[in-house]
């Protein structure tokens, strides 16, 4: 949407309430001077509380989004998309290549300021991901519309401080396209609730 994208993301951000916790699912990662300006879009100007970020570039990459205080950077760790295979699960002498950058970068940021993408759709491996990680919050894409099951994400991936975020996106993006949308898309949302209950 060109420029126009750029304002109703603005817009968008402006509707949601203070105390809502929000993500720029931005995946953003680039050299350092750059990301750092990356860093200062969606922090600074936009005031997200978090932003995904991609970390091939490596350290420097991420590095910027780390040094803002109350801010939180999600890292793309295992990814849910059927592309994954083609990279994270690339075998690095005894470990695979999403285990070697979760670690690393776990050792840049803290439980307090970093999180993993960690898809829903590798129910079996959340658990191992876990054990990496296991003081970390994860963003579980994945619940819903790509299959990702509820329950064995939360069997698998729930820590002593919940430690999840489920992401049920096109679940509820798409629960309607008439007029009845929002009633809708606050079913859907309540529905994905009612499936975490038992476990929270």
């Amino acid at each position: 949407m060109g420029t126009k994208g750029w304002e109703t993301l603005e817009k968008v951000k402006a509707c949601i309430p203070s105390h809502c916790f929000t993500i720029a699912d931005a995946k953003r990662g680039d050299i350092g001077n750059t990301s750092a300006m990356y860093a200062k879009a969606f922090f600074e100007f936009f005031n997200f509380d978090a932003v995904t970020v991609a970390p091939y570039m490596g350290r420097d990459s991420v590095e910027p989004f780390l040094a803002y205080d109350n801010k939180w950077v999600i890292v793309l760790g295992l990814t849910s998309n059927q592309g994954a295979q083609d990279f994270e699960m690339l075998d690095m002498g005894g470990e695979k290549l999403y285990e070697k950058v979760i670690t690393t970068v776990a050792s840049w940021g803290t439980p307090q300021n970093t999180m993993f993408v960690v898809g829903a759709t590798h129910p079996h491996l959340i658990k191992q991901v876990r054990d990496l990680v296991p003081d970390y919050f994860f963003l579980v894409p994945g619940v819903g519309a790509q299959g990702g099951d509820m329950q064995m994400t939360c069997e698998n991936g729930l820590n002593q401080d919940i430690g999840l975020l489920i992401n049920s996106s096109r679940n509820i993006l798409y629960a309607s396209s008439d007029e009845n949308f929002g009633r809708s898309a606050r079913q859907a949302c309540l529905a994905v609730l009612e499936e975490m209950k038992p476990f929270i």
